[in-house]
């Protein structure tokens, strides 16, 4: 019996913790609004390092919102859509642009061009496209600019259907040239 409790008592090997199996990131669509700033190219070049290394595709959308002027107190607001398409035309040029000088066929591209608020349009296109990341440039506005304004990668992140990464220009890059 003495023998039997010495044996019980021996100490058991501890079984080694296999490393959990790591699960690969599968990035294949990754969103970046552009407004044709500095800040939002900035976000490109993230987005196209991004997308090189995890063979993604890249969807540019530039969203043009409603240009409404007031008009008189008893006629309400006036819509004036030749600007709005205007505006879409030389945004839609200005994509192709874009693609050709920065993504050169480094990455599959899409370009889209939308009406409307600009943080509903990014999420909802988000959304319908099943975008798996979207990355968005911040201007850094601060104080009545911010408060008047608000910020449209403040209200991505906050509505997002996936993942976003913020790009601030200025701070620690670790994308180069």
């Amino acid at each position: 019996m003495a023998a039997k409790k010495a044996q019980s008592r021996k100490k058991v090997p501890a079984k080694k913790n296999k490393p959990a199996k790591r699960t690969p990131i599968k990035l294949q669509r990754i969103l970046v609004p552009i407004d044709f700033s500095d800040h939002s190219k900035n976000a490109l070049k993230y987005a196209i390092s991004f997308a090189q290394q995890f063979k993604a595709s890249i969807d540019l959308i530039y969203v043009v919102e409603p240009t409404v002027y007031p008009a008189d107190f008893s006629f309400g607001q006036i819509g004036f859509p030749n600007v709005e398409e205007e505006l879409k035309v030389h945004g839609n040029e200005e994509l192709e642009n874009l693609i050709k000088k920065e993504i050169d066929g480094k990455v599959v591209s899409r370009k889209i061009v939308r009406t409307g608020k600009p943080f509903y349009e990014i999420n909802q296109y988000a959304q319908e496209r099943d975008i798996d990341l979207i990355i968005i440039a911040t201007h850094g506005h601060s104080g009545m600019e911010h408060i008047l304004f608000g910020s449209t990668a403040e209200k991505v992140v906050r509505k997002a259907p996936c993942p976003v990464l913020v790009v601030r220009s200025g701070e620690h890059e670790f994308v180069k040239e």
